[in-house]
Order: C-alpha cells, then sequence, then structure tokens
C-alpha cells in the first residue's frame, strides 16, 4: 500500500514538473545596469520607473520577462563594466538595458574613456547573443559647449557602431520641468517617473517582442 501510494505521488510529481517546463522555457530576462536614476534614489521604490516597468510589462502581456534591477547609485563605466560580467553569467539576460554614463559626465571624466567603457560593455552583452539597449544623457552646460557636446555624442555614436537600440536622452521632458526634479537638481522626482518610463518606453518594447 506505501509502495502504491509512493508511485502515485512519484508520478504526480513528474506530471507536475512537466507542466512547469514550458513556463520556465518560456521566460525572459531584463537585466537594467544603470546609476542612481534607475535605482530609484529619493524615491519609493515602489514608485521608480523600473518599479513601473514591471507593471506595465504585466499590462502588455508580457509577464514571461522577469526584471532584474542591478543599478546602483553613484555607479560610473568604469564600474559598470567591472560588474557586468558576473550580472551576465549569473542572469543570462535576452536584453540588457545600459543607463550609465552620467556621473563620469557629472565628474568631467575623458569623453574617449566614457566611450571605450560603455564599448566594452556592449561588446560583453553581444557576445552572450543578448540584445542591448542604450541609454543616451546629456550634461549641464555649465560644463561648457564642447565638452557637453562631446559627451552627448558618445550615446549615438555607440549606437550606429554597434548597432543597438538607443533611448536618445533619458532625461527629455524632466530636467526642465517644473516639480519632475528633486531639490538637488540632478535627480528626478517622484512625480517625473512615469515620464521617465514614458521616454524609454518606445525603444524597450521593440526589443521585449
Amino acid at each position: 500500500m506505501n509502495t502504491a501510494r509512493l508511485s502515485v505521488r512519484s508520478i504526480l510529481f513528474v506530471v507536475l514538473a512537466l507542466l512547469a517546463m514550458p513556463a520556465l522555457a518560456n521566460q525572459n530576462t531584463l537585466l537594467i545596469m544603470g546609476d542612481s536614476l534607475s535605482a530609484a534614489y529619493g524615491v519609493p521604490s515602489e514608485r521608480a520607473w523600473v518599479q513601473l516597468l514591471k507593471e506595465r510589462l504585466d499590462q502588455n502581456g508580457l509577464s514571461q520577462w522577469q526584471v532584474i534591477n542591478a543599478s546602483i547609485s553613484g555607479e560610473t563605466t568604469d564600474g559598470g563594466a567591472r560588474r557586468l560580467p558576473d550580472l551576465l553569467r549569473e542572469n543570462d539576460p535576452d536584453v540588457v538595458v545600459i543607463e550609465l554614463g552620467g556621473n563620469d559626465g557629472l565628474r568631467g571624466f575623458p569623453p574617449n574613456v566614457i566611450e571605450s567603457n560603455l564599448a566594452e560593455m556592449i561588446e560583453q552583452v553581444q557576445q552572450t547573443g543578448a540584445r542591448t539597449v542604450l541609454v543616451g544623457m546629456q550634461i549641464p552646460p555649465n560644463y561648457g559647449q564642447r565638452y557637453t557636446e562631446m559627451f552627448a555624442d558618445i550615446f549615438p555614436k555607440l549606437s550606429d557602431r554597434y548597432n543597438t537600440a538607443l533611448v536618445p536622452f533619458f532625461l527629455q521632458g524632466v530636467y526642465d520641468r517644473d516639480g519632475f526634479m528633486q531639490d538637488d537638481g540632478l535627480h528626478p522626482s517622484e512625480a517625473a517617473q512615469p515620464k521617465l518610463l514614458e521616454n524609454i518606453w518606445p525603444v524597450l518594447k521593440q526589443n521585449l517582442e
């Protein structure tokens, strides 16, 4: 009698495991490599754009996408390039969002160094067969016209070179709108989070379907 029960339980276990396999096979992973703009700095995590993205995925029939947010406040392109290999191995993502460079620009790092670090990250992603969404940034004009232009040009230049998807400017319609920036003038407020999602969503959606 106990043997029969064990046999039935074993069969049920196998059936349940087989039923679960298609769901696992259809699971996709989106990895976000960002700085404070994606790490919910000064914003309740449940209202940050990454959380709003998770809700948007469910609403658009894309619930098979798992979002891994590896963003860190203060992160630079150098730090991102050093962390990325382990994250790629651990998560095996299908799409990687690279939202880095802003801190480098604010610290006045040489544009060629920023570009080199971002290029290294894109190459690391492409070597795994995953797709890259590069998020463009700009810095305030007080850094000088030459530097600000060289910095802004990094992102479309890399997108063209590596044929990646590009969000032209993540803070479009945010940095210059009343109530959309925190008191420090650098970080988007809670009110700005839906706009950040709207800025990235059209480009991101094309790479998720």
